[in-house]
């Protein structure tokens, strides 16, 4: 297995790519946190599922928007699994609106859920692997906006834009304590912050149409790239990002 014994924090984990990266990890032997909110019997159903596939999970009650809830999810791994070896900083979520629209309000739980959860878990993670004084790979799940601008949604925008240089600044601090940060760049995915797009039939042909490879990624994809890189088969990589997009970003097909 790819991920014998590893414990793996997944923000963000129990919907979505993070539920897909959750169970591709576990199938490949990694031991899974996963965090709930308000609806644990989302993260219970998926830790089941998991575990019916002889995996290993365990959810944690966190708000990922709190620095201590990061924390205590970090401390949860070391808790449960004696160690942390990787931290998915997942979690993520949109407020589409465009500069002239956005409020302080729909601004400040852009970022909090997408930036400063993927900040303070990258400070938490490195400490740990610190005191492990083991190697330790963060990976960001951030997206093809971090360097794509997309008007109507410019918050989102600007939190995966702080994103990209997360990771590569943590990563130039951090290499010398053979900690790496790599970020993932999806394109669209069929999940449920694309709803708005995937029930409308002339917006998803529109969408379609301008991908190369002619259709959304499904989240399973994504999680296969986070099993890849957190494999140790991709250890020379660290403060760059991985783009998965189906092509979007290079098509000639305007949206």
């Amino acid at each position: 297995m790819l991920l014998e014994g590893k414990a793996m924090v997944v923000t963000g984990g129990n919907s979505g790519i993070g539920e897909q990266i959750c169970i591709a990890a576990a199938a490949e032997g990694a031991n899974i946190v996963i965090d709930y909110v308000a609806h644990p019997e989302a993260t219970n159903a998926l830790i089941e599922k998991i575990e019916q596939a002889g995996g290993k999970a365990v959810g944690v009650e966190a708000d990922i928007t709190k620095a201590a809830d990061l924390q205590k999810m970090i401390q949860t791994a070391v808790d449960t699994y004696g160690r942390l070896d990787v931290l998915v900083n997942n979690a993520g979520i949109e407020d589409r609106k465009s500069l002239l629209e956005e409020t302080e309000e729909g601004y400040e739980k852009v970022m909090a859920v997408n930036m400063k959860s993927a900040f303070f878990g990258t400070q938490f993670a490195a400490k740990q692997f610190i005191a492990q004084n083991t190697p330790g790979l963060i990976l960001n799940i951030s997206s093809v906006h971090e360097d794509w601008p997309m008007p109507g949604n410019i918050a989102y925008c600007v939190a995966k834009g702080g994103m990209r240089m997360l990771a590569r600044t943590a990563g130039v601090e951090l290499g010398d304590k053979g900690i790496r940060v790599v970020n993932i760049a999806p394109g669209a995915v069929d999940t449920p912050i694309n709803t708005s797009t995937t029930s409308n039939p002339e917006q998803l042909k529109k969408l379609d149409a301008a991908i190369p490879l002619g259709r959304l990624a499904k989240p399973s994809e994504i999680a296969d790239v986070v099993v890849f890189l957190a494999s140790g088969k991709a250890s020379y990589m660290t403060s760059t990002t991985v783009t998965i997009d189906g092509g979007i970003t290079q098509g000639s097909v305007g949206l």
